[in-house]
């Protein structure tokens, strides 16, 4: 894509380091936290620019402590009334201030006590700010944002957005490293109607970036400039699939089925009978294969409903012409459990499935390439691996992207390019509200899982108060003793001073030391084989808790799993707590999931917990997370904007997708292979977004 790229764009996709006051250190941190999934650093510019705030805090100064509200962030100018700084131990540092209203404590843990008297002196005036809690009966805010003596009051911004760090970057290195990177954004052309962004009242592209970085920008100009980048997301998520249609329908396609026999096999030896559900899908995908046009086919199934069966037939027909089939994951983890699934699946039918991540090397790296190009690899599972230029494939016939919200455009085309004339089959265990499958996929055919196999029993599940965290303890401590195994869910890696949500490291090291026994830990910023390890230990039984992020949330498969407690319930998305219930439940045993929450619940919040514990149906869940959010967190919070956008923005409603489809769909027809203007313009925005494959289709006309 970088030799197609125009000038104009050259100092956006330097590296960081190009900018000023960015040296070796600061640039391995900003990559650490800005290069994503099969991207090589070092981070660029743009994806400097492109990383946008998750919220917006108003630190406005408030008038007196009565003003302070529990669970906000709260800015105020008190006296410093008592400083308490024991010496040694464990103890946290305490500093009571306040005003004619009242009093407050800062709370400091692992607080330097010559650092905090020198900044919070007795008797002197101070503009403090930060997250204000309740904690038993007592107003206080743990380790203050911002403490500042009144004649700096201009240095505390009135709004200041709020980013995803990383360890060793603060908050306040990261907007500096940004203000530098919106001082190199060149003036850009508008590829968007010039009547929609006046009848919007949308700024540019640029100026919409400065705009959501800034610190002083009003709620309502940032509101216009969300819509505007959100907008500008969908539209080239929609072009990249008019785009990618044509050139489907420009080339013929293969029939890439026969008569069946590999695909019986594969059925006959299964422990289980198919689902009604399984055996239409596999027939309309059988059908799909047969066909001389290319498949393009959604297959929505349920968790537990057995998408990976239906793969393993759907590679078996690709196979009985000779054909080779590959399955992307979006994580190691996920791959390499369907890489042990399908092999056993397809073992009965003589086929060879091989796997290939960013971690195999060397020998086993260089014959898994071997067995891809000349054809006695039947059949690959990999990562975005799978799509680098040295992967070549005999006889690509089919395409499989798991999880395929996680992926792009991009990189969906990127895989079925490998072959001459790939069908393409996107699965998704995220449910999605029929009202969108259009808006989000085009005219693409669609199918569902809607039973699961009568052996799955039916989860029980119970919301409860976080103050009986104790009590929960407890029992888990007694159902272990009796040798059963619980995922332990938390929001967060790492305790944080900002936030009061559960750490993964931290209950740990709680769960361990209270349950005396191993405990299990995986997070997303482990290396892979300590994942593998952690995993394969609590899959032996070594340890019988995992304490876990969101990583275990799609595809992680240990059957006899029967307790699933999620802490902090109330944070996670509908879908997020759908997916992560279904890791249990997966065997023979009756199984639970609890969830646990920090009260007072919101009417939302609440509302979204009492549609987990009534239901267990996806596709009921994600209707009614249409209806409770208007647009909702549909794909869960860390696939907000488009599926696989390099764009992490708030959840868009039907209306910005459906206004960036007709858009599209205009341009299309006023414009089929872009060539005008606005066409050049709008590859801009696809260098931008980093959509390549989108690009490479343009530019084949």
């Amino acid at each position: 894509m970088s030799a197609l790229r125009p000038d104009i764009l050259a100092p956006l996709f330097r590296p960081v380091s190009a900018l000023p006051g960015i040296g070796d250190k600061l640039e391995k941190t900003l990559s650490t936290l800005l290069i994503r999934s099969g991207e090589e650093p070092p981070a660029r510019v743009i994806d400097l620019l492109l990383h946008l705030p998750h919220a917006v805090v108003d630190r406005s100064l408030k008038p007196s402590l009565a003003d302070a509200v529990p669970g906000t962030v709260g800015s105020f100018r008190l006296r410093v009334e008592r400083v308490d700084a024991p010496r040694g131990g464990r103890a946290p540092i305490r500093v009571t201030v306040g005003d004619d209203a009242g009093s407050m404590l800062l709370v400091f843990f692992h607080g330097k006590p010559d650092w905090v008297v020198r900044q919070l002196p007795e008797g002197a005036e101070r503009i403090v700010s930060g997250a204000v809690e309740m904690w038993n009966g007592v107003l206080q805010i743990a380790h203050p944002d911002y403490i500042l003596p009144p004649d700096k009051a201009h240095d505390l911004p009135e709004q200041e957005p709020v980013y995803p760090l990383t360890a060793g970057l603060s908050a306040k290195i990261l907007r500096k490293a940004i203000a530098a990177a919106l001082s190199a954004l060149p003036p850009l052309p508008e590829w968007l109607d010039p009547a929609l962004v006046e009848q919007q009242g949308w700024p540019g592209f640029a100026d919409a970036l400065k705009i959501v970085h800034s610190l002083t920008a009003s709620e309502a100009m940032r509101g216009r400039a969300l819509a505007r980048l959100s907008h500008d997301t969908f539209f080239a998520h929609q072009l990249a699939l008019a785009l990618s249609r044509r050139q489907a329908t420009a080339k013929p396609g293969a029939i890439h089925a026969g008569d069946g026999h590999l695909a019986q096999k594969v059925r006959a030896a299964l422990p289980f009978a198919l689902t009604g559900a399984q055996l239409r899908v596999e027939e309309e995908i059988a059908a799909d294969l047969a066909r001389p046009e290319r498949m393009v086919r959604l297959l929505q199934g349920d968790v537990g409903a057995g998408k990976t069966v239906v793969a393993a037939l759907a590679m078996a027909r690709a196979a009985e012409m000779g054909g080779q089939s590959a399955l992307m994951a979006p994580t190691e983890v996920l791959a390499r459990q369907h890489a042990a699934t399908l092999t056993a699946l397809l073992e009965p039918a003589g086929l060879r499935a091989a796997l290939l991540t960013g971690r195999e090397k060397g020998k086993t790296r260089e014959a898994v390439l071997s067995g891809l190009a000349d054809g006695t690899i039947a059949c690959a599972v990999g990562t975005h691996a799978l799509i680098q230029p040295g992967v070549r494939f005999r006889d690509l016939a089919l395409a499989i992207i798991d999880e395929q919200h996680r992926f792009g455009v991009a990189q969906r085309l990127a895989l079925t390019r490998k072959g001459e004339a790939s069908d393409l089959l996107l699965m998704t265990a995220t449910p999605i509200p029929r009202s969108l499958v259009l808006s989000w996929y085009g005219d693409m055919d669609a199918s569902r899982l809607d039973e699961k196999p009568a052996s799955r029993l039916p989860i029980e599940t119970r919301a409860l108060d976080l103050d009986r965290l104790g009590d929960v303890v407890r029992r888990l401590g007694a159902a272990v003793a009796e040798g059963k195994k619980a995922y332990w869910i938390c929001p967060l890696v790492e305790e944080s001073a900002d936030s009061d949500l559960a750490a993964a490291q931290e209950r740990h090291r709680h769960l361990a030391e209270l349950l005396g026994q191993p405990v299990a830990l995986v997070h997303g910023q482990m290396k892979p084989q300590e994942k593998d390890e952690a995993m394969e230990r609590f899959r032996s039984g070594a340890a019988r808790v995992l304490v876990a992020t969101t990583v275990v949330e799609v595809g992680v498969d240990v059957a006899d799993a029967t307790i699933m407690i999620i802490e902090h319930a109330e944070r996670f998305g509908l879908s997020q707590l759908h997916q992560l219930r279904g890791r249990v439940g997966r065997g023979s045993e009756a199984s639970s999931c609890l969830l646990l929450y920090k009260g007072p619940l919101g009417e939302t919040a609440r509302a979204r917990l009492d549609v987990i514990v009534a239901t267990e149906d996806g596709f009921t869940i994600a209707e009614e997370d249409l209806r409770l959010r208007g647009e909702g967190d549909l794909l869960g919070t860390r696939q907000s904007g488009v599926p696989g956008s390099v764009l992490r923005l708030p959840p868009p409603s039907i209306e910005t997708i459906e206004r960036a489809r007709d858009d599209a769909r205009l341009t299309i027809e006023r414009d089929p292979s872009l060539a005008g203007e606005r066409g050049k313009a709008i590859a801009l925005l696809f260098h931008l977004l980093s959509m390549g494959a989108a690009l490479d289709v343009l530019n084949a006309g």
